[in-house]
């Protein structure tokens, strides 16, 4: 992937072009106006209850799982509506796609796990938790051409044309799962922050579902920007920024932390050989450390475009803002971006774990 589009104003807006950041990808929806808001109110038989499938015998489990609900011209999931707060629309997935570069040029590698395994043949079960538009599920199936690699997440916006070792599935993982104890090689979860409830009960499914010997790979990265110098002041806005993702989370019910617990929560249930890597990514291109400065070019690149896309909801239906007010909000932070005297960053973890081989600990 090249680098990144330049960023209006920016002092080191990259040159070339490409398509994530196209200008196509950037129009706003065009959803009717009767479309910006479901009905709360809607003629339903409530008897199966507020997230049962059952009350129109007429639609089949695809249909429901495809007619998204729009709020502000933004395109939402409809399975387990609510339970994540990104939209999926192609300017979401965009961002994804960015991201999906932006980790592999952190690992030099799809994943820190498969670096230092020598034998392929070792992966022959792999389950991406998340894996949003497929592309690190389609990524590792062409690298472990033997192994079979699932990937889910509740909405299906994966592409079509896959490797013929690489599913997808519909599911939402926060509940218990259906696999079968025992049965994945390799566990990869990323970017999952401000997604799940309880991270315990989350990190025991993945325990189960584990083969004795078994690996995880958890991939997550701060909200917060922090700085290892004072260029950051007590009243930036990265630091108003950082609280209000937090509190978001908080009211949400669903943490944006996860990046500094994974290490001790994995301990915890009852992993071995956990391994903690950190990383930084920087708001912009203030590194003068080549491979950071790129990072930092992306990094800017991919939350200018989508400041919407992390925040919108959070903003307008969690913390119950106007939806001025939430604008107004974006478009400081947009302005804080460009802000090449502020050496700030965002952490970044990368947890790799083991199931143990003990029996005592396979259940």
């Amino acid at each position: 992937m090249n680098s990144p589009m330049g960023i209006e104003d920016s002092e080191d807006s990259p040159r070339s072009t490409s398509r994530p950041g196209s200008a196509a990808s950037r129009e706003a929806l065009a959803v009717p106006p009767s479309y910006l808001r479901l009905d709360d109110d809607s003629d339903t038989d409530s008897a199966y209850g507020e997230d049962s499938l059952l009350r129109d015998d007429t639609r089949t489990l695809a249909t429901y799982m495809t007619e998204y609900r729009y709020e502000f011209g933004r395109r939402y999931h409809a399975f387990r509506d609510g339970a994540y707060w990104g939209p999926n629309d192609d300017l979401a997935n965009e961002q994804q796609e960015i991201a999906h570069h932006m980790y592999c040029l952190t690992l030099d590698a799809v994943s820190s796990v498969s670096r230092p395994i020598s034998n392929p043949p070792r992966f022959q079960e792999i389950l991406d938790v998340g894996t949003g538009t497929g592309q690190w599920a389609i990524d590792m199936a062409d690298e472990y051409p033997s192994a079979r690699v699932t990937g889910v997440d509740l909405s299906p916006i994966q592409p079509s044309f896959v490797p013929p070792n690489c599913t997808f599935e519909i599911d939402d993982m926060t509940l218990p799962w259906t696999y079968d104890s025992h049965r994945f090689d390799f566990i990869h979860v990323r970017e999952l922050f401000g997604s799940i409830p309880d991270w315990d009960e989350f990190f025991q499914q993945c325990l189960r579902a584990l083969k004795p010997g078994g690996y995880i790979e958890v991939v997550e990265h701060s909200v917060d920007p922090v700085a290892d110098d004072a260029t950051m002041g007590p009243n930036h806005f990265f630091r108003v920024w950082g609280e209000t993702v937090l509190q978001a989370g908080q009211r949400f019910g669903k943490s944006f932390s996860i990046w500094q617990e994974s290490a001790e929560r994995l301990r915890t249930t009852g992993f071995e050989e956990v391994e903690e890597h950190r990383y930084q990514w920087p708001m912009n291109g203030w590194s003068d450390d080549r491979k950071l400065h790129e990072l930092g070019r992306w990094n800017q690149f991919r939350l200018h475009g989508g400041l919407e896309t992390f925040m919108l909801r959070l903003l307008t239906s969690t913390l119950e803002w106007p939806y001025s007010q939430a604008q107004v909000f974006l478009a400081r932070m947009r302005v804080s971006l460009r802000d090449y005297r502020t050496h700030a960053y965002l952490p970044l973890t990368v947890v790799t774990a083991r199931k143990p081989l003990s029996a005592s600990s396979q259940s």
